[in-house]
């Protein structure tokens, strides 16, 4: 990858990035307020279980048909993929949050003028914009390879759900970083797996994830958005 992609993928996939993502944990405060996660151990396979059950057969999947379909100049297909990902959405929190930070990404790159014209206009043509398919164009304005923009997504999650432990388990700061570290090789096989997963395969199905996503909206006590 040349430097200039380089750099413009860590400041996409970078926590500073002001879209709000420090705010959400995705089900993850639940899974804390009922004893699910507790310790590294068990933070860790939540984690995992998360990540394969769920990120890496749909949300990423999509953001890799996405990915494409700005690279080629395809509306219909940004379209079709923005609609699907949005009615997948399954409960308040996560449709909320997805087009809460996909608005923020989106205002984000038109103040900064990142992209052509015909970018923009494929941007701008949908009624309401989630996260995917505002990181979708964002990495293909910026020259960004597919391959390292859907590695630098799948990052970029994972260190949020860290730092969600790391506060509210909690666990230290090494042992974030060692948990971190150790979720690379899982990454990497998310990644592969999205990429190569037929249209008929993708799936969401994680009814005890939307169950617990359903009950942190009226949970006593909640730092996170979701």
């Amino acid at each position: 990858m040349q430097a200039t992609a380089l750099l413009n993928l860590l400041q996409l996939a970078s926590p500073s990035l002001p879209i709000g993502a420090y705010s959400y944990s995705q089900g993850l405060e639940s899974a804390l307020e009922q004893g699910l996660v507790k310790d590294q151990a068990s933070a860790r396979a939540w984690i995992v279980d998360h990540l394969h059950h769920v990120v890496a057969t749909f949300e990423a999947p999509v953001l890799w048909r996405l990915l494409q379909a700005f690279e080629s100049r395809d509306a219909d297909a940004v379209n079709l993929w923005t609609e699907r990902f949005i009615a997948a959405r399954d409960t308040a929190e996560f449709r909320a949050e997805t087009i809460q930070m996909g608005y923020s990404l989106g205002k984000l790159v038109i103040d900064l003028h990142i992209g052509d014209a015909t970018l923009l206009a494929m941007l701008q043509a949908q009624p309401e914009l989630p996260l995917p398919t505002a990181f979708a164009f964002a990495a293909v304005a910026l020259n960004i390879p597919p391959e390292a923009a859907l590695l630098g997504m799948l990052f970029s999650w994972a260190e949020n759900q860290v730092l969600v432990c790391v506060k509210s388990v909690p666990l230290g700061q090494v042992s974030g970083q060692r948990l971190l570290l150790s979720l690379q090789s899982e990454l990497e096989i998310a990644a592969t797996y999205a990429q190569h997963l037929g249209d008929d395969d993708l799936s969401n199905w994680s009814p005890g994830l939307s169950l617990l996503s359903m009950q942190h909206e009226t949970q006593y006590s909640r730092l996170y958005r979701s």
